[in-house]
Order: structure tokens, then sequence, then C-alpha cells
């Protein structure tokens, strides 16, 4: 009998997740893909212009984010990211010229908000206490609801936080989606929340060894391959419609469909997916020299514009999350406005702006506000052959790089279960099958 072969559509974070696990696992594995290389909204490309390779989008991780590093170790490349030893997050605010860093505890209990060292200028320890609100949060609160609107700790604390993480307004983000993040990062002390980021880009990091990982494992991943549909047959999808041709669905065989929501939500029948959405806008100037090691290599900034910066050698990187005003300007302007930001970070107001890129990521992430969340869909679906990967399904995380690979583990571990108990049947049926022959 032919063994069943997964069709794994979209090579992005959750489709690459759930390719590499099912691989790792013995099934046969064909990753399709539209674009012409793998990554997703998390890759890295050359770019001409500042003649260096850029992410597309920059993405700080925690230590404690289980199953992206579980995925890097799973395709060898957990030492390719770079970080403190401590949990440390150093914050410069535009407005007042200060700079402070945030510590966490050793252990899980808080004891970093009584050392004012440690915490953030201007809170007293029982400002903190409002995070206990997040668990009793109703599902219609949002973050501003909870933790705002004003106050030191929320302005410079959980409002630039809350945003980078949701990349949604605070006023319109679900409350909700943080206690994850509590209890699996910050909530267990600085094991859990050493930041995290790619040493050399993201697709060094996260793409190009899993492909390798794939290669190796004999799986054929087809690039400029876009799914148009899906042909069905009762409860089962039986057909695969690509731009160049379709591909039939084999009785055993198996599909994932990873595809940003805006998307499956237009080819999964019956599928009702989030789509609204909210942008990020990166910009990434080439330094004349690269900075020196007293620097910061990620530095979170309140009080202007910019959120997050990051540092590189001679690439200096901002994120601006859920920038919807700021997207609609023209590149040179925004090149320009954050420059006067980064400049005055980096110690040096008055210099001239180096040559910059901007990066515009108009649907970045799903809108992660209480009626979006609503409409998060399970892995299972309604055809018994077909199953959902993505950040945006219902992986009870933010919209995330641990997000989108824990999507992927999922589908591909609910897989593994249908597959390993349609083995299991058909050795049983063998074993207990009548035997007929001539002596």
């Amino acid at each position: 009998m032919t063994m069943a072969t997964v069709h794994v559509i979209g090579a992005g974070l959750s489709g690459l997740s759930a390719a590499v696990r099912l691989a790792d696992a013995g099934f046969a594995v064909r990753v399709y893909e539209g674009a012409g290389q793998a990554g997703g909204r998390a890759r890295s490309y050359f770019d001409e212009a500042l003649q260096c390779t850029i992410d597309n989008g920059n993405h700080l991780l925690l230590s404690g984010n289980r199953s992206a590093m579980a995925y890097l170790d799973l395709i060898g490349s957990r030492g390719s990211l770079a970080g403190p030893d401590d949990a440390a997050f150093p914050f410069y605010d535009l407005k007042t010229d200060e700079r402070w860093t945030v510590r966490m505890s050793k252990t899980a209990l808080p004891v970093w908000v009584f050392d004012p060292a440690a915490r953030v200028p201007g809170t007293r320890p029982i400002d903190y206490a409002a995070t206990l609100k997040l668990f009793t949060a109703g599902r219609d609160a949002t973050v501003e609801s909870v933790l705002g609107p004003k106050g030191a700790l929320y302005e410079r604390f959980w409002e630039p936080m809350a945003v980078s993480v949701l990349n949604t307004p605070p006023d319109r983000a679900s409350a909700r989606l943080l206690v994850p993040v509590l209890l699996e990062t910050f909530g267990r002390g600085a094991a859990a929340c050493r930041p995290r980021i790619a040493r050399e880009g993201l697709s060094e990091s996260f793409v190009t060894p899993a492909l390798s990982f794939l290669h190796s494992h004999g799986v054929e991943v087809r690039f400029g391959q876009r799914l148009t549909a899906l042909e069905t047959a009762g409860d089962r999808v039986s057909g695969l419609v690509f731009s160049r041709g379709a591909v039939a669905v084999e009785p055993e065989d198996r599909v994932v469909v990873a595809l940003p929501s805006w998307v499956a939500g237009g080819i999964v029948p019956g599928l009702k997916a989030p789509q609204a959405s909210y942008p990020i806008v990166n910009v990434h100037y080439r330094l004349p020299a690269a900075v020196g090691e007293g620097t910061p290599s990620l530095l979170g900034m309140v009080g202007g514009i910019t959120h997050w910066l990051f540092v590189r050698g001679r690439i200096a990187s901002v994120t601006v999350s859920a920038a919807e005003a700021l997207a609609a300007q023209d590149a040179e302007t925004i090149a320009a406005k954050i420059w006067s930001e980064v400049a005055r970070a980096l110690g040096n107001a008055g210099m001239a702006q180096p040559p910059a890129r901007v990066v515009k990521e108009r649907r970045a992430t799903f809108a992660q506000d209480p009626a979006s969340l609503r409409l998060r869909a399970k892995t299972r679906t309604q055809f018994r052959n077909l199953v959902l990967a993505g950040d945006w399904t219902d992986t009870g995380l933010p919209a995330t790089i641990e997000g989108a690979i824990r999507s992927g583990e999922r589908a591909a571990a609910q897989l593994t279960r249908d597959l390993g108990a349609s083995r299991s049947a058909r050795r049983s049926a063998g074993a207990t099958a009548p035997v007929s022959g001539h002596a």
C-alpha cells in the first residue's frame, strides 16, 4: 500500500514547523509555497541599496518560547540566536531622555518589583499588583481598560510591551492575550524571559536550516505554487488547485493549510477567519561604523514613534507596531522621522541620516482584538483530512513567531495521531482478515 503524503500549503514559519515535525516523525511530506522563497513574513533578504542582508521584519524572542526553541533544536540552529545572559530589558524615554533597565528576578517570585534599580522609574511595588487583573479580565476587556490608561508603569512598560506583542492599539487589543505571555515567560523568572535575537538574520536562524532539514529527509518544496482553491468530495479534500495546475489528494493523504487568515478564509470552504489586520513598519539604517560594544543590541523606546531598536554591527533596525498612521506616509518621511529618534538613542543626535530602507508589512498580523479572537479557527476542520496552521489559529497565544511555530506543531501532532491511528487500523484489519489460497 502506498504511503500517505502530507501536503503542506505555505512555507512560512507555521508551514515549516508542521513540515519538519512531520518529516521527523517519518511521514512523506510535500511543501507548496506561492512565493519564490520560504519564510513568509519572517525572513531575510539582501538589500541592494544597503548592500547587506536585512530582515523584512524585526522579531524578538524570549528564552521561554518553548515551541520556537524546540523547533530551532530540531533543525539545529538554536545557537544562531544571541542575547544577554540575564533577563534585562533596556529602555530609553525620548521625552525625558531617561534610560533604565528592567531586570527580571531569577525566581518566579517577582522580587524585582521591590528593587528600584530593577523596576520602571516612577513606579512603586504596589503598582505591579494591577497585573493580576489580567487573569480575571472579561473576553471583551482591552489592555488599556485593564492596565491603563495612565501611570508610569503603563506608559513605560505595559503599553510598549503590549503593542509590540499584540500589534494592536492597546485600546483595542485583547487583555486576555497577555496572560499566556505572563504564564510562559515573564511569570517564570529570568530563565524564561531572556531576550533573544537572530544573530545574522531570520532566514539564517529559522528558514534556511529548516529547508536543509527537509531536504535531508527527502521532502520536496515547490515554490511558485499559489493555492487558488480546494476540491472537495463529501467530508474530505480531494484536490489542490494551484495557479500552475492541480494536484490530486489521494484517499489516505492529509493536507495542512498554513496560509494567512485573509487568504485561508477565501480558500477553505465554510471557514470564518479573522480578516482585519494591522501593519508593522520597519526601518533599517546602514551606520557608517559598527556601534560599540557598550550599546545594547535591543532597546525599548517610549515617548516617540519608535517602539524597539535592534542593533547588529552596522545595521540599526527599528520596529513600529500597529503603525496605521505611519504606514500611510512616504518612505523618505518615515526614515527621516525615525532617524532623529535613533540618533538620539545611539548618543549621536547630530549624526546625518545614513542610507535607509523602509519596509511596510501592511498585513503583519491579524487584529488581536476581542472580536477577531472569536474567529480564530481550531486546528481540525470540517474536512477529515484537512488541518489548519498559522499564527491566527486558536493557539491561545498572540500572533508571534512562537504562536506561528506552535500552530504548526499542533497541526503536525494532530496528523501524527490521525495517521498513526489509520496505520494501526490497517494492521489490525490485516491481522484479522481471513487467509485464502491454494495448498
